[in-house]
């Protein structure tokens, strides 16, 4: 590959997704694109490269763009923030949302379904003392490869092991000769949407809780910023945003605040101080229906 190549793609790729490469990441968009290029027909790089430039170049830019994604996810990702969502977040939602017995969560970069699923696993957890409420989860990626594996609920023996508790296998999955299937139940409360975090996502309404995780990582600073406060639109007063171990609204945005001792949990600025739960005795709730 040409540096000319390599530049054309690095700028293709952050105007497409955000995602921003540094000069030495030549190898990496290799590794990744050869096999497009072999799929495609071509035998070279730049046989690709100067395809993508064509006037109806369109779903070979969107492989382009897939295969450069990094979908890491697991079940239950990092703990902490699942920990959150236990003892701070449903019981403050709870108490805000009371009269309207709803909630709706949004999972931003959902990759393969494990980190919805993780979050209705938390609420079927829970158990009964939401009987009648709805809960909303929508779950989003650029990516329609990765949203497709996810709906079908569908893991490998490695994916169920990274993370997921073998009493959660056991009660919410079922074996499928070498794999293993979450519970039609479970795949009934998440609703899988195509989006891409740089265009206009207002359409999808307001939530109460937005995980946008290990997403921001990849954007330069410009586009944080951009979608931070576009996030602001759409998380309601009295919700919160949970954002990657490595990531934070700090120096980029006045229109979230972090939470104390509540690492990588945010609340839109002003709102007044969330209900903390014991975490030894998390309330029982039930969720009653996911998704429109």
């Amino acid at each position: 590959m040409t540096p000319l190549d390599y530049d054309y793609l690095r700028r293709l790729l952050k105007d497409r997704s955000g995602l921003v490469l540094s000069a030495d990441k030549q190898y990496l968009v290799e590794s990744r694109l050869l096999p497009v290029a072999r799929k495609a027909g071509f035998t070279a790089l730049s046989d690709l490269v100067r395809n993508l430039k064509e006037p109806k170049a369109e779903p070979l830019i969107n492989d382009v763009v897939e295969a450069m994604m990094t979908n890491e996810s697991f079940f239950f990702r990092d703990k902490i923030p699942f920990d959150h969502f236990r003892s701070t977040v449903m019981p403050a939602l709870l108490a805000a949302r009371a009269a309207q017995r709803r909630i709706r969560i949004w999972c931003a970069a959902a990759s393969t379904g494990q980190e919805p699923y993780s979050l209705a696993m938390c609420l079927k957890e829970l158990d009964k003392s939401i009987a009648g409420w709805r809960i909303d989860i929508v779950a989003s990626d650029l990516s329609t490869e990765v949203l497709e594996k996810a709906k079908t609920g569908i893991y490998s023996q490695f994916e169920v092991q990274r993370g997921l508790p073998i009493q959660l296998l056991v009660r919410y999955f079922s074996q499928i000769g070498e794999t293993w299937q979450i519970a039609p139940d479970i795949r009934a409360m998440v609703q899988f949407r195509p989006l891409n975090l740089l265009h206009d996502f207002s359409h999808l309404g307001t939530f109460d809780l937005v995980f946008c995780r290990n997403v921001l990582i990849y954007f330069d600073q410009e586009t944080k910023i951009d979608v931070l406060h576009r996030l602001a639109h759409v998380v309601e007063r009295e919700g919160y945003l949970v954002l990657g171990a490595a990531e934070t609204v700090v120096g980029l945005t006045e229109c979230f605040k972090p939470l104390a001792d509540r690492r990588g949990l945010y609340a839109p600025n002003g709102k007044a101080r969330p209900v903390v739960m014991n975490t030894a005795a998390p309330p029982r709730l039930a969720v009653i229906s996911g998704g429109r």
